[in-house]
């Protein structure tokens, strides 16, 4: 498990001090304990950490993740993957933000007819060409989308957990989850087959969560 510099901070206190009790090590970081809380959920889950009440945390030598984080390991982008939301090149920009609308989605994926991968476009481009006084009526979405190779993507082989670190690391929404193909310049492309979201994550996050109720 790759830790960030906060996380790798609280676990050398943790190593140093156990026990520890949460507030304490909130005071040794300068930080306030809400801010601490998802840093030490998510060590506890990975079994880096072990949280026993009202006595504090402990540093597990041989720590073992937990059972959610192994299962969520396992799970891949193909098994909950939703309907792409995609359109063509050449629809004007106002046409794009009804489909956004009526869809609700936050980006769209712009693909050609035969669904390959073109470019995506967000709530922000259009926002941006509407500042700019674009005709939103007149300009298509091939002017002012984000084109490939520029475009972060996913598979559906790919874990889910690699793609949810895609789409915070990147700070984006949307992921157009592909397949390679190979055209008949000898070219790798990309067809699309659905798109990965946040709400991917949080409908995974909700099932997991409730197995067993």
């Amino acid at each position: 498990m790759e830790l960030t510099e906060r996380q790798t901070r609280i676990v050398e206190i943790v190593k140093n001090s156990s026990p520890i009790t949460g507030e304490q090590i909130a005071t040794k970081l300068d930080l306030t304990r809400a801010t601490l809380r998802p840093d030490l959920t998510i060590l506890t889950m990975a079994g880096v950490l072990e949280a026993r009440p009202r006595v504090g945390y402990f540093y597990k030598e041989n720590h073992e993740p937990s059972a959610l984080l192994v299962r969520l390991r396992q799970l891949r982008v193909g098994d909950f993957k939703s309907i792409p939301a995609a359109i063509r090149p050449n629809i004007s920009n106002y046409d794009a933000i009804v489909t956004m609308f009526t869809q609700n989605v936050g980006s769209l994926i712009v693909v050609s007819e035969e669904h390959e991968l073109l470019g995506m476009i967000s709530r922000k481009d259009l926002l941006k060409a509407a500042l700019g006084k674009t005709d939103l009526q007149q300009v298509p979405v091939g002017v002012i989308m984000t084109r490939m190779p520029n475009i972060i993507m996913t598979m559906s082989d790919e874990p889910v957990l690699e793609a949810a670190k895609k789409l915070m690391q990147h700070q984006i929404d949307t992921l157009p989850v592909v397949e390679t193909f190979i055209d008949e310049h000898g070219d790798e492309r990309y067809e699309v087959v659905g798109r990965f979201t946040k709400t991917n994550v949080t409908k995974i996050l909700v099932q997991i969560g409730t197995l067993g109720q």
